[in-house]
């Protein structure tokens, strides 16, 4: 079993999920690997780093009900061993960040370098816009830093960045995280380990009735 994860490194729903996920699949019987897709919530370029909650209280209607949203997402997180520090997050267009994703999966490294960018971007309150910061990222989990600043200062990437965002545009991807089963069967939002278990029990069940003789 393949589970195709579309998602953004800033979207909190997307931290949880991933690691609802790595706990469903911890517990899953059968073989199963993940593959992480590029999304982008939004890819307005952002010029200059902005607080997310600037950011956010502008797109939720105010500061009220921007720190509602805040509360109840971090306690969600806190529930799943998860810290999100809103007050230092910073807003970033992430694209630059899927492209190193991209180069860190060339060298088996695609869940460690997801898992370091969003607790950098959620906990720590990385500019994950920064080059700088990306790089020394990279370096943080083995990668060659200069190697991916230098990675980070071309082309690279791109195109492999938006061939995922292409397909999720056919695939008819609107919310994320979306996880794509063996490209047959697709399941939305940070569900629990205990619904994702059930699906994937399922989805091997009906995979071996499917299955020639």
């Amino acid at each position: 079993m393949n589970v195709e994860v579309w998602s953004d490194v800033i979207c909190p729903w997307c931290y949880i999920g991933k690691r609802r996920l790595e706990t469903a699949l911890r517990d899953f019987g059968g073989d199963a690997t993940m593959t992480f897709r590029a999304y982008q919530l939004d890819p307005a370029p952002i010029p200059h780093p902005v607080p997310i909650r600037q950011a956010l209280e502008a797109k939720f209607g105010g500061r009220e009900q921007a720190d509602r949203m805040f509360a109840h997402v971090t306690a969600i997180a806190a529930a799943d061993g998860l810290t999100m520090n809103f007050d230092k997050a910073i807003a970033a267009n992430t694209f630059d960040a899927h492209r190193l994703i991209a180069w860190a999966a060339t060298q088996e490294l695609q869940l460690s370098m997801i898992e370091a960018l969003q607790r950098a971007h959620f906990t720590d309150g990385v500019d994950l816009g920064s080059h700088t910061e990306l790089a020394r990222l990279a370096d943080s989990i083995g990668l060659d830093g200069q190697a991916a600043h230098a990675y980070l200062a071309t082309p690279a990437g791109t195109d492999a960045v938006n061939a995922d965002l292409a397909e999720a545009r056919q695939l008819g991807i609107t919310s994320v995280p979306t996880f794509v089963v063996d490209r047959k069967f697709a399941i939305q939002g940070a569900q629990e380990p205990a619904v994702l278990r059930t699906a994937f029990d399922e989805i091997a069940r009906r995979e071996a009735v499917d299955t020639p003789r």
